[in-house]
């Protein structure tokens, strides 16, 4: 058994109950699952969904199929008034659910100012329950203040805590910018200032950007795969959300049905044959 921990998101399950993704994810070989709470990448929720009851409920469920959980992702902009309270009640759930790190998106440019007020005392609270927060570049086109490695690799250092970290997503990088050429190297820019790293691919079409099996979409993900092995110790996870895509206006689009639990399970076990090949040192069990 390897050392990096290799979590799957559970976006791809949008419409299915807990327990039924959680028993999938187990039988593709998943060890660790990542939550996920994005608006407009899953159904509809409310901050009931970071109750202690429902963290409880979920650490129950990942007991019964046997995961564990190593990030969550609960993305929001932590620019706006409310983002000290709203943001610390996923903290504290992501840390119930044993979690040691969690991905949101950083801000707008446009309240940048708030966002460095704001997350000072989240650095803070984060320091204080044993959580790192992963500021990951957005994929929907609008200037944020982690639209590229560079921003974020800057931002990183101008907070200078070691509970902000990156998460960088080069198939977020694609759709932001618009482009796929600079997104592996983006990749590469953003590893020494990770603290974990979502894998994802996807494919260019007359609609927008779809996403796909890893290996099979615009993103060379070789040489980002072959530098991640020069950091052995940072997580990383796979996200592929196949129940949407972004239009061309690189907003989400969702279906109105839910993927086919086989067509998912294909994806993800061909994914994971594609990460493990290259990546080695993955936890697997």
């Amino acid at each position: 058994m390897g050392n990096r921990i290799l979590s799957v998101s559970a976006a791809p399950y949008d419409g299915y109950p807990l327990g039924a993704t959680l028993d999938s994810l187990a039988n593709c070989g998943v060890s660790h699952v990542e939550p996920a709470y994005i608006v407009g990448y899953t159904e509809p929720f409310t901050e009931e969904a970071f109750s202690k009851t429902a963290a409880t409920a979920y650490r129950r469920a990942m007991a019964a199929s046997g995961l564990r959980c190593h990030a969550v992702s609960a993305h929001m902009d932590l620019g706006t008034p409310d983002a000290l309270e709203v943001f610390r009640r996923r903290m504290d759930f992501a840390r119930t659910l044993g979690a040691g790190i969690i991905n949101t998106n950083a801000s707008l440019r446009v309240r940048a100012k708030q966002f460095r007020m704001n997350i000072d005392a989240l650095a803070q609270h984060g320091a204080a329950i044993g959580l790192t927060i992963g500021l990951e570049n957005p994929g929907n086109g609008e200037d944020d203040l982690v639209n590229t490695a560079a921003d974020g690799v800057e931002l990183v250092r101008a907070i200078g805590s070691p509970q902000v970290r990156l998460n960088f997503d080069p198939g977020n990088r694609v759709s932001h910018m618009k482009d796929d050429k600079d997104a592996a190297e983006d990749g590469l820019l953003a590893l020494p200032s990770s603290a974990h790293f979502h894998i994802k691919d996807v494919k260019r079409r007359a609609g927008g950007w779809y996403f796909v099996t890893l290996g099979a979409g615009d993103i060379d993900y070789r040489p980002v795969l072959s530098g991640l092995t020069g950091f052995p110790g940072l997580p990383i996870s796979i996200e592929i959300p196949l129940r949407l895509h972004r239009g061309l206006d690189a907003l989400p689009v969702r279906r109105p049905e839910a993927v086919a639990l086989a067509a998912i399970e294909t994806t993800l076990r061909a994914s994971l044959n594609y990460v493990r090949g290259s990546l080695s040192d993955t936890v697997s069990e």
